[in-house]
């Protein structure tokens, strides 16, 4: 189980590097087609960092351990809200002030997706079907993000034509292999190590996986918050709890169904509904106070300690 272990580390980390450099490639292309700042802030690198998550989920699914994905899913809802925000605010070490945008847009489709993510979940059994109309949900929180969003001042990089980024073409291309065996091999490592303890593999993808695999969206936020860029922080993790919650399920459920074991059911779902209530009430004054990071910090831990010792 040791060499288990080991494998699940090693190609944890590498899907991070991985995606990371993805995202940073798939930017600089996105600036090379002239795609407006805002959208390739809100999609591709919002995208890039949930690419974890998305392609481990896929891979779950095709492998026959499909309970990995709604483990992974709420882990990392709940993992972003509570513990990469209440990072944030207390790394910023003042209150985070948030504008009108996240309040009436993000804050809105983030309840929205919870609660339809709930309803499709709460039988046990996630299809395609029933994914497709969080899909549709996302389509529609995408378009009224770039309309409400784009500057139709802003001029489009492809005025000026730059040379064709050819060395970020490549590491794109190597970054998306990477990513691929990355996940293959923390899913498998996975099933492994979840025989070998006699724990549920939901177990270990919402606490270990979700955990490893919301890096991302914490080394975006902490270099956002040295930047000044703290709102963006808060974004970004609203943005990635969306595209987790709608995106893939319908994505991985177009492999097979998905199971949703009764232990996440009864006791993780209520728990990331609940997240995503509690923050929406207390950022209805546009802030997050640095005591209410620190609360975020000690409710997550207060969960893991929960699903250690249950």
């Amino acid at each position: 189980m040791i060499v288990d272990i080991f494998i699940f580390i090693a190609a944890l980390t590498a899907l991070i590097i991985a995606a990371r450099f993805f995202t940073n490639a798939a930017e600089e292309m996105g600036k090379w087609l002239g795609f407006p700042s805002f959208v390739i802030g809100i999609f591709i690198v919002g995208i890039g960092t949930s690419l974890p998550e998305l392609v481990s989920s896929i891979l779950s699914v095709r492998q026959g351990v499909s309970e990995i994905v709604p483990g992974n899913i709420i882990g990392a809802n709940i993992s972003n809200l509570l513990l990469v925000t209440g990072f944030a605010v207390v790394i910023n070490r003042k209150p985070i002030s948030l504008g009108s945008t996240y309040i009436y847009i993000d804050l809105n489709f983030l309840i929205g997706c919870f609660f339809t993510f709930y309803i499709i979940s709460y039988d046990g059994k996630i299809t395609f079907n029933e994914a497709f109309i969080g899909l549709i949900i996302f389509v529609i929180y995408s378009i009224y993000l770039i309309k409400g969003g784009v500057n139709p001042r802003e001029k489009s990089s492809t005025d000026v034509r730059t040379p064709f980024p050819l060395k970020g073409a490549i590491i794109l291309l190597v970054a998306a292999v990477g990513v691929y065996f990355g996940a293959n091999y923390t899913v498998s490592s996975i099933q492994s190590i979840a025989t070998a303890l006699g724990i549920p593999e939901a177990i270990i993808a919402l606490t270990v996986l979700s955990l490893g695999t919301t890096l991302p969206e914490l080394a975006v936020n902490i270099t956002a918050i040295k930047q000044g860029k703290a709102e963006m922080a808060v974004g970004n993790v609203l943005g990635s709890c969306v595209f987790n919650t709608l995106v893939i399920p319908a994505v991985a459920s177009t492999v097979g169904s998905i199971t949703v074991p009764a232990v996440l059911i009864s006791f993780s779902l209520p728990v990331m509904a609940g997240s995503g209530i509690l923050f929406y009430l207390l950022t209805q004054d546009k802030r997050i106070s640095v005591w209410e990071g620190l609360m975020f910090v000690m409710i997550y831990l207060l969960f893991m300690v929960k699903i250690a010792t249950g």
